[in-house]
């Protein structure tokens, strides 16, 4: 082994597992998912070999928003239980080594959050300014920004004849993060929760916080009534500002995990979050790949470009690399499942599901699970829209069919293919009515092919997608390459075909993935030699001048994987349908 050039950092080799909390599950018999019901589940998750759990937003809450509309930042919401629930979840989940991420989420609160209640009195009443109040224009609002959740981002108040803003639901009004006293309460609200032992925070929407002042209109949008508002409430000019005073008042002071949801950021804006030199944050999520099959429109029917995404994630990793940090996800609450999107759910589901673990889970960065993720949970298959619970789903349906001429049979179908209810179905835990979720109604319905996929079959099969995740989270912990290598892509205009390296001192790492359910032919720019070990653990002797090749995973069983019959790994040789291959070269 060669000088080490690189320094440990347990964010940067823990994996994290995101908890949907409605739909995980449900101990107290109401249809609803709890924090009981995660402390029971605690065993599960440690068996699957994650060290985080990152649960979405568990405050008091009116639920317009499933939660992400606030109504109190130090209490729980009533379906998940109490506060001393929590505390029990937090005290057995470290009892085991897994430590708790709570969601933050500050751009806004609730409308039922005191704040606002207060905020709504008066002009003059000493909350007014907690939020972002403005007088109308030329007899309409403010400006011309649209709400991520359809309709204008603003709602006039007729006590005081003014409008406020809300980027998301009308029932979430933004925070005007302009006012101290606004973030003082804020990073006191963080400190309460960091005290109490929580590990980090996951933050919600963190790079709009800082708007333009003036907040002008935007660039008009062709066929809509809204201005482009991008430019004025992403990445605005004291977001920096705001989030060094963050780190110095509370991030610092403890040894915690931070991570920024940060929509609309490059590479190198991504660096002005996640630089270690400017003490903000360790990581961002960034959205590049979500958005790449669909152009400027989420409500349509997704194309799918494998070449796009090669090209997405290779300048995250290459652009990041020994001066940030990569979040690595494929699913999250807000997207599709990824087996659907860019596997194949059907004849090829198993298969395509671990070809998706090996393509992203081999790269550089902290991997972020989804709850069913590794179950290979597949998106819904809802017939009605009365079936979805998503306020986001709901609003675009109305929107699309009544105002955009959009065809019911149309608009359900992109609903199938990119609701975020396709990410919230319950949690399949057996073969058991209702999943095993709950032993009454759930609050939405559950996959009707949870017979066929669910935990507790996963669990006892070798072969199965769970056990699967197991394995390469378990290599992720004995390789350190796979978390600190250099990154170099391969065919990067192989339309089915992600390959690339990864180098770290005397150790390089061949990763192949097949997107299609062709066979297809793996292009190298060299040949490797294998070891006659062929398996995980094995290192032949005899090793030549280039380096010993040996099979450190595979999505199928054979040992010949790839249709490597020869003592080389050869340009030409032939990856079957979905097949993902991960060999680790030893030597110089």
């Amino acid at each position: 082994m060669g000088k080490q050039t690189w320094q440990r950092d347990w964010r940067k080799e823990s994996v994290v597992y995101q908890i949907y909390p409605r739909s995980f599950f449900d101990a107290s018999g109401d249809g609803i998912g709890d924090l009981k019901g995660i402390r029971q589940k605690l065993d599960y998750i440690k068996e699957l070999g994650a060290d985080i759990i990152w649960l979405c937003p568990i405050y008091k809450s009116p639920n317009h928003d499933n939660g992400y509309d606030i109504s109190n930042y130090r209490d729980i919401m009533d379906e998940f239980g109490t506060m001393r629930d929590f505390d029990e979840l937090l005290q057995d989940a470290h009892s085991l080594g897994i430590k708790i991420m709570l969601d933050l989420v500050v751009n806004h609160t609730s409308s039922e959050h005191p704040w606002f209640i207060e905020s709504k009195k008066s002009k003059d009443n000493s909350y007014r300014d907690y939020y972002i109040w403005r007088d109308g224009k030329n007899g309409g609002p403010p400006n011309n920004w649209e709400s991520f959740f359809s309709g204008p981002a603003w709602t006039y108040d007729d006590a005081s004849k003014q409008y406020y803003l809300h980027l998301f639901e009308k029932n979430q009004p933004d925070l005007n993060w302009e006012n101290p006293d606004v973030r003082a309460e804020i990073y006191d609200m963080m400190k309460w929760w960091l005290d109490k032992g929580v590990d980090g925070f996951r933050m919600d929407t963190i790079n709009m916080l800082s708007k333009s002042p003036g907040l002008p209109d935007g660039k008009p949008i062709l066929g809509t009534p809204y201005g482009d508002r991008n430019p004025y409430m992403m990445n605005g000019p004291r977001i920096h500002e705001f989030l060094q005073e963050m780190n110095r008042e509370v991030l610092s002071r403890y040894d915690i995990i931070s991570v920024g949801e940060t929509p609309d950021v490059t590479p190198d804006d991504a660096l002005l979050y996640v630089s270690p030199k400017r003490n903000e944050l360790n990581m961002v999520f960034q959205f590049d790949h979500m958005g790449l099959d669909y152009e400027g429109l989420k409500w349509c029917d997704p194309v799918f470009d494998l070449v796009k995404l090669k090209k997405i994630l290779s300048q995250w990793q290459i652009g990041l690399n020994g001066r940030g940090w990569n979040s690595l996800f494929w699913n999250n609450h807000d997207q599709p499942r990824v087996v659907s999107r860019f596997g194949n759910d059907g004849q090829y589901r198993v298969l395509s599901a671990k070809m998706l673990a090996v393509c992203l889970y081999m790269m550089q960065g902290t991997p972020y699970i989804y709850q069913g993720e590794e179950l290979g949970m597949t998106n819904a298959d809802f017939k009605s829209i009365k079936q979805y619970r998503d306020i986001e789903t709901h609003n675009a349906y109305y929107e699309f069919t009544q105002n955009r001429s959009v065809a019911p049979e149309d608009m359900m179908r992109y609903l199938s293919k990119v609701s975020r209810d396709n990410a919230r179905t319950p949690m399949q835990w057996d073969g058991t009515e209702n999943a095993g979720f709950t032993k009454s109604v759930p609050w939405i319905s559950v996959n009707s092919n949870y017979r066929e996929i669910n935990a507790e079959a996963e669990r006892l099969d070798s072969d199965s997608v769970f056990n699967f995740y197991k394995t390469i989270i378990r290599l992720r912990k004995e390789n350190p390459i796979i978390i600190y290598g250099d990154y170099e892509l391969l065919m990067p205009e192989d339309k089915a075909v992600f390959a690339y390296l990864r180098r770290l001192e005397n150790k390089t790492l061949l990763v192949a993935c097949n997107f299609s359910e062709n066979e297809q032919v793996l292009e190298l720019p060299f040949d490797l030699s294998v070891g006659t070990a062929g398996a995980v653990g094995g290192v032949a002797e005899g090793a030549v001048a280039e380096g010993t090749a040996r099979l450190l995973i595979s999505n199928y069983q054979s040992v010949e994987s790839g249709n490597v019959k020869s003592s080389r790994i050869k340009s030409g040789a032939a990856l079957r349908p979905y097949e993902a291959v991960c060999w680790i070269v030893e030597g110089k």
